[in-house]
């Protein structure tokens, strides 16, 4: 009789796990298709390339090359963190709560994605060859002219379905200026 109990058990807490797994929390699918935007909320600015140029400064005394494809690493390292956070949104069950927000920040990460593995990847290796200052700012300014109106078009309309999505459910969020 113990053994079919135990049995019991094992199998009850195999359904709650499978089930837990299968239906995340409002955090779950807030974090997931909101607050994982938080990575390349720089995305098509000024900021981001100041920070790929910096990545690049070869510090006086420092033996070595230390800052050798490190702007490729950091693109490289945020269009796959896209990926990947592009897969486990589209892995979430839309239901109608939360459909638009899942669709939009879909169409947030599709719309970053190729940039990132693309021209940023190209500004990334101008940057770490030692291009020219006048090439990479002009190729910065190219992507930010092409993809920061739309960018910021999706970037605030997701934030705001994620913010009335949190207050929905009391997701305790510091919303930043």
């Amino acid at each position: 009789m113990k053994a079919k109990q135990i049995m019991y058990m094992f199998v009850l807490g195999l359904f709650l796990a499978f089930t837990a797994c299968t239906n995340p929390t409002p955090e779950n699918y807030f974090d997931r298709a909101v607050l994982n935007t938080n990575m390349f909320n720089d995305f098509a600015s000024e900021n981001f390339t100041r920070m790929l140029i910096a990545t690049t400064v070869k510090y006086e005394g420092v033996k070595g090359d230390t800052a050798k494809n490190q702007a490729f690493t950091m693109v490289d390292s945020k269009a796959k963190y896209i990926e990947k956070a592009l897969k486990d949104i589209k892995a979430l069950k839309q239901t109608d709560e939360t459909k638009e927000m899942l669709q939009t920040s879909i169409a947030l990460h599709e719309y970053v994605l190729p940039v990132y593995q693309n021209e940023y990847t190209a500004l990334a290796k101008l940057c770490d060859s030692g291009g020219s200052k006048e090439d990479i700012a002009a190729l910065a300014l190219e992507i930010d002219n092409k993809y920061a109106a739309h960018f910021e078009e999706l970037f605030i309309k997701l934030t705001n379905e994620g913010k009335a999505y949190a207050k929905a459910h009391n997701i305790n969020v510091t919303w930043g200026n």
